[in-house]
């Protein structure tokens, strides 16, 4: 399963801030489900809190009712792309400098964070954390000198390289930012008198928020005492790099991500795969919830009837007690299981959103063999993943990557399947409107924003003596 990006989501001007953010996070807890954290503004400094786990195990009704005070909120969920899983570094992160609180949040992922962090160290720095978010404090914090936060903000970001959309909190300003390539959405909206700002549109929708548009790359949006301004921060980079995994996999399907809706998205890619490589089939089927709006759209374009033969288990939380090792397939059978009368004797045409390491997958195409599946062939719905991504997705080397050390015929005896088709690169891009503004550099190699020496999910982590 690749792991999400993180998810952003702000508010300004309403009497229920922490509240609302709480919904908002809550409606993006498919982003990240390691930590999570909502800061306000009071009215005279930030309060914040932080904690280990899904939203709604971590926020109570003493923190939104009466902890949580003021009109303007921010709030993170997270996935580590860089730093350990680790409490001190759940965002969003707060510092105070000079007696002024500052809070960021950030999704994405710096490509130069190592080499920023060591200048930053020689000059005196100290460091909390082993997030990348943390080096853009710093950078902040140093050029805030007298000018505005805006200034600093904006000379900090022409420092930072890679992905980054942000949200800001300090004396009652909600900044919002996004890096000149584009890499990660981040959403603007109104709701009566307040703004909100979120990475998918899907917040909006459970606040009944209007959606506005999505901020330009480049772009920096103030927001103080209802009233919202915008300002080129940097000039959009010549070569765009909006994540199209967004779309793939990570958005949510009822979203508008980059002004495109992902239900429609995923379903034409279903039709594309359909029409690239059609094989004769009794059904077509997904793994739930992996590939079920492609699949649809492969049925539909192909003729051939949908059918839900895993039946998902949607009680089954992050963490329930772990099987011995006599039981390992334990677990998966706990969020898996197929209706076996409609597999035996069947020819099945399974579709996926895309294969990372190709373990699990292989487990479920060896269950439905061992129910008597006839023919089994798989349809994805991206391109091979040959190549790592540094800009907030989960799978930062090569090694772990079964379709860069394989061919496809290699992975199809690997996986036991009878097909195996990708969505070829060409037809993945007949799914979007502006086919050169996104990064498809997991697919080909050709990396908007190349990565320094050493760029990872660890790269920050040696030298801080194991801190938990």
């Amino acid at each position: 399963m690749i792991k999400e990006a993180c998810g952003i989501f702000g508010v300004s001007g309403h009497p229920e801030a922490a509240r609302l953010t709480y919904f908002g996070l809550y409606a993006l807890q498919h982003r990240g489900q390691e930590s999570a954290g909502i800061v306000t503004w009071d009215g005279r400094g930030l309060r914040e809190q932080r904690g280990m786990g899904l939203v709604a195990d971590i926020f109570e009704e003493k923190h939104l009712g009466h902890q949580l005070k003021g009109q303007v909120a921010m709030g993170h969920v997270r996935y580590s792309t860089t730093g350990a899983s680790l409490i001190r570094n759940a965002q969003p992160f707060k510092v105070t400098y000079k007696g002024v609180d500052l809070a960021v949040a950030h999704n994405g992922n710096l490509v130069n964070a190592r080499s920023l962090r060591q200048e930053l160290e020689e000059t005196g720095s100290i460091f909390q954390t082993t997030m990348d978010s943390e080096v853009i404090v710093h950078l902040v914090a140093k050029y805030w000198n007298g000018g505005s936060i805006e200034e600093a903000i904006a000379r900090a970001c022409s420092r930072i390289q890679g992905a980054f959309s942000l949200l800001f909190l300090t004396q009652g300003k909600l900044i919002a930012v996004r890096d000149p390539w584009g890499f990660r959405p981040l959403a603007l909206g109104r709701m009566g008198d307040a703004y909100v700002l979120a990475s998918e549109t899907c917040a909006f929708d459970l606040l009944e928020a209007q959606y506005l548009r999505c901020l330009d790359p480049g772009e920096l949006v103030v927001v103080e005492n209802g009233r919202l301004t915008s300002h080129r921060l940097l000039e959009p980079a010549e070569v765009q790099g909006s994540c199209i995994f967004e779309l793939i996999y990570f958005a949510r399907p009822d979203s508008l991500v980059f002004d495109h809706d992902v239900y429609a998205a995923r379903k034409r890619m279903g039709q594309i795969l359909a029409s690239e490589c059609p094989v004769e089939a009794d059904f077509v089927m997904p793994f739930p919830d992996s590939g079920v709006y492609a699949a649809v759209g492969y049925a539909q374009a192909s003729g051939l009837p949908f059918e839900a033969c895993m039946i998902r288990n949607h009680y089954v939380g992050r963490t329930f007690i772990q099987p011995s090792q006599d039981l390992r397939d334990f677990s998966a059978r706990m969020k898996l299981n197929p209706v076996k009368s409609m597999i035996r004797g069947k020819r099945i045409v399974i579709v996926e959103d895309s294969i990372v390491r190709g373990t699990t997958i292989r487990t479920r195409v060896k269950q439905l063999r061992e129910l008597g599946a006839r023919e089994i062939h798989m349809r994805v719905s991206c391109p091979p993943i040959r190549y790592p991504c540094f800009y907030g997705i989960d799978f930062s080397s090569k090694g772990e990557l079964i379709a860069a050390n394989h061919n496809v015929a290699d992975i199809a005896r690997y996986l036991e399947l009878d097909s195996l088709h990708y969505l070829t690169v060409g037809g993945l891009l007949q799914t979007v409107a502006c086919p050169g503004n996104f990064c498809l550099a997991c697919f080909n190699g050709a990396y908007p924003v190349p990565p320094e020496d050493g760029a990872g999910k660890m790269a920050l982590e040696s030298g801080c003596g194991g801190c938990q």
